[in-house]
């Protein structure tokens, strides 16, 4: 499953990227901190396969993208019947309850594509209508074992499954991309080497998963704005969530790279307001906001998502993002995702110090995990509010 397989990888030029404009400042010899190389020890290209843009998927089936076959689909089926005669709770779902001899190797080669070849991966072909919540939340998890066999807690309430919905019933719900409508930026999760989700239901229009290799964008700010990754890799970055915390965005940490950052806990939006007395953004550390985002448009991938799909995505190396949507009336027009958190104990990636926290709080922790299998109440999934 290595996209190296499907030809050399290419990393995109200002022209072929389409990012000449002088509006994505990426212009000859800017230098927005007084130097214009690299940080010490940053390589000057990232030739892994992570290296992609949208355009080398164009006009074929992409080879992240798994359908399963109906002999696939029944040992499936026949995973959850022997795994629920067992009688054990749902979260003890694992590999060696869970038996797929033919699709688990599979799965494997897979697993291995997310840690080490795109970083993608879509299981496509399991219909929600097949199953009831339970069940389908089993399949989830049995086929999840074999991406990445470690959960993570996605707060401090140890909830292990978020649901992503539509709520407009008060105006912070609104304001969360959780449960807003609107199309929200690129982003990584703040912690999990893999960000997984399973779709229940897809809106009635809109909501495409939209991905961008934080390769690619390094390897053309490396050309063009050297010193855009200088402040990236600079540890000036003011976090306010989940704790306040000053902290890099980029790392070149054991011969990889790794971005983790999103734009709400360091600007703040409309609903939730960065509070005064927390430092503000410079101008060089927006202007870096701005360019990133720019480029990671230029040379996006969108995914028409099914219902169905479970989607897997290094948490590490890809961005993602997401269109803004419209639900429909009937409940299978009404977008519904349910979000995890997923580390492999054979595949993950030594953690940045700066990260290692939030790491160690979904993964390592002793909080009590909790499982919900609907959409629950905003007190039982805490939106977060800023540092006080």
């Amino acid at each position: 499953m290595d996209f190296k397989s499907a030809g050399p990888v290419v990393t995109p030029t200002l022209g072929n990227a389409g990012l000449l404009s002088p509006e994505y400042g990426l212009h000859a010899n800017s230098a927005s901190d007084g130097f214009t190389g690299l940080p010490a020890g940053y390589p000057t290209h990232m030739g892994r396969s992570f290296a992609w843009t949208g355009k080398h998927f164009d006009g074929h089936e992409p080879r992240f993208v798994h359908n399963l076959s109906e002999t696939e689909l029944a040992e499936i089926r026949s995973a959850k019947d022997q795994f629920k005669s067992l009688e054990l709770d749902g979260d003890q779902v694992n590999r060696a309850n869970f038996p797929l001899p033919t699709l688990g190797p599979v799965l494997d080669k897979f697993s291995q594509d997310v840690y080490n070849g795109t970083g993608l991966c879509v299981i496509r072909g399991v219909k929600p209508e097949d199953y009831s919540v339970e069940d389908l939340t089993i399949v989830w998890l049995g086929i999840q074992a074999y991406i990445a066999d470690q959960r993570g807690c996605q707060d401090h309430r140890g909830n292990m499954l978020v649901h992503i919905v539509a709520d407009n019933s008060s105006e912070i719900k609104l304001g969360h991309h959780r449960h807003s409508t609107s199309a929200i930026s690129f982003h990584n999760e703040e912690a999990g080497d893999v960000v997984a989700w399973l779709t229940r239901s897809t809106a009635a229009s809109g909501g495409k998963c939209i991905v961008s290799s934080a390769y690619t964008i390094y390897n053309i700010l490396a050309v063009h704005r050297p010193d855009i990754i200088r402040t990236l890799a600079k540890s000036d970055w003011p976090f306010a969530l989940p704790r306040f915390q000053c902290r890099p965005l980029l790392f070149y940490h054991d011969s990889r790279l790794v971005m983790n950052f999103g734009r709400t806990p360091l600007l703040g939006n409309a609903v939730h307001p960065r509070p005064d007395h927390l430092p503000k953004l410079n101008d060089r550390q927006r202007e870096a906001l701005d360019v990133v985002e720019a480029i990671a448009q230029a040379v996006q991938l969108e995914i028409q998502t099914q219902a169905g799909d479970m989607h897997f995505i290094n948490n590490l190396a890809v961005l993602h993002r997401r269109e803004g949507f419209v639900d429909g009336a009937a409940p299978q027009e009404k977008r519904h995702l349910v979000r995890m958190r997923l580390r492999s104990s054979r595949l993950g990636w030594e953690i940045p110090s700066d990260l290692k926290q939030e790491w160690h709080d979904a993964f390592d922790s002793d909080t009590h995990q909790t499982w919900h299998l609907e959409p629950m109440p905003g007190d039982v999934f805490p939106l977060r509010k800023y540092t006080n």
